[in-house]
């Protein structure tokens, strides 16, 4: 069986090159080939000894998900279905933007987490996307979207929001990163790396002394209560643990914020009282707030709130001097949406059956 080089970081490219008694620049060069010029053929990399080319061909790969599905929405929003191993499918979407552009990545197949206003919920869970399968969403995009080696940077940030929780996913997620960040590879620098966590607090405590990209809090509701009704996880790691957790990753880090993410649901989180315990919440706490609105799929019992309920909630924030910013829905009308990603998954957890079944009754949500 070959071995898939196409997520392999720096260290561990050296490590195998060493193996085959080559010098450690070997692994430069291939790491050149492979992220700055998109090729995946061994027999391509011209600069490497012949003999070397066909000793790769024989035990290693470049292989990165097949593309087996793209939508372009109206905004100029990209969406790639990608198959995986074992036959499930993730999405990946790509956000174009005047200044920058935006690729959100999958790290999981569906998600274990089943929070009650994601259409990735009702997928289910099946497993772990390899570091490959992480980094290759990445690499694909580049391919599609025609980048150039001396070109002008297509994909400017990365975002790890798509299917999944990424720090379930913690050794093959950093591995991933550390390709993002590394010069022979994609070069972005950290802050352009954002990994958004419903809360998995032990694992953001390694985040924090392994790869401190740019945090990313799933928080949707200001107390404990509400908030173990819209993410189950919040009951194992209730918000004042979590907001520790954040201050913690942040302490060391000069200028550096949370981003918390609240999506906006009708008559459940976005009353003005709602908007005044975040205040309260955050006062201390070096953060950003992103409102999302509601994204609607099939059979959810929620609504996105009126844009003058979100403009309330906001500007309540504002004065009380939070960054408040309400994201833009992009590419809505491919499904490509935030809380929108589904793919094609096998759910080992059978979740999406009893999601699924005529006499299952949505969870009641209050304000």
């Amino acid at each position: 069986m070959r071995v898939n080089l196409l997520g392999y970081p720096r260290r561990e490219m050296e490590a195998f090159f060493a193996k085959l008694g080559e010098a450690p620049f070997r692994a430069s060069q291939v790491l050149k080939w492979v992220y700055h010029s998109g090729v995946d053929d061994f027999h391509a990399m011209t600069n490497l000894s012949k003999p070397l080319r066909e000793r790769l061909a024989e035990i290693a790969s470049i292989e990165a998900p097949e593309i087996t599905g793209r939508q372009v929405a109206s905004d100029g929003t990209h969406k790639w279905l990608m198959q995986v191993a074992g036959g499930n499918c993730m999405e990946t979407v790509y956000i174009p933007e005047v200044d920058r552009g935006t690729l959100c990545i999958s790290s999981q197949v569906g998600c274990v987490l089943n929070c009650s206003f994601c259409s990735t919920a009702q997928q289910g869970f099946n497993r772990n996307l390899s570091a490959a399968e992480i980094i290759g969403q990445v690499w694909l995009a580049c391919r599609e979207l025609g980048h150039h080696p001396n070109g002008p940077r297509i994909i400017t940030n990365v975002v790890l929001m798509g299917m999944g929780e990424p720090l379930l996913n913690f050794e093959n997620v950093v591995r991933a990163m550390e390709l993002m960040m590394d010069d022979l590879a994609l070069g972005l620098g950290r802050r352009r790396i954002t990994l958004s966590t419903a809360g998995i607090i032990p694992a953001l405590d390694r985040l924090r002394e392994r790869c401190p990209v740019s945090l990313a809090v799933s928080l949707h509701a200001p107390d404990d209560e509400l908030r173990s009704q819209l993410v189950p996880l919040n009951r194992k790691y209730p918000i004042p643990e979590l907001m520790n957790a954040c201050r913690r990753y942040v302490a060391h880090s000069p200028k550096s914020q949370v981003t918390f993410e609240y999506v906006m649901l009708s008559g459940v989180n976005d009353s003005p009282t709602h908007a005044r315990k975040l205040a309260r919440l955050l006062r201390d706490m070096p953060a950003k707030v992103n409102l999302i609105p509601f994204n609607p799929f099939p059979g959810t019992p929620y609504q996105r709130s009126d844009p003058e309920s979100i403009d309330s909630f906001r500007q309540i924030l504002l004065e009380a001097g939070l960054v408040t910013i309400t994201r833009k829905t992009r590419g809505d009308d491919i499904d490509a949406a935030c809380g929108q990603l589904v793919g094609r998954v096998t759910d080992r957890t059978r979740r999406s059956l009893r999601l699924r079944a005529p006499d299952s009754e949505p969870a009641s949500h209050h304000p």
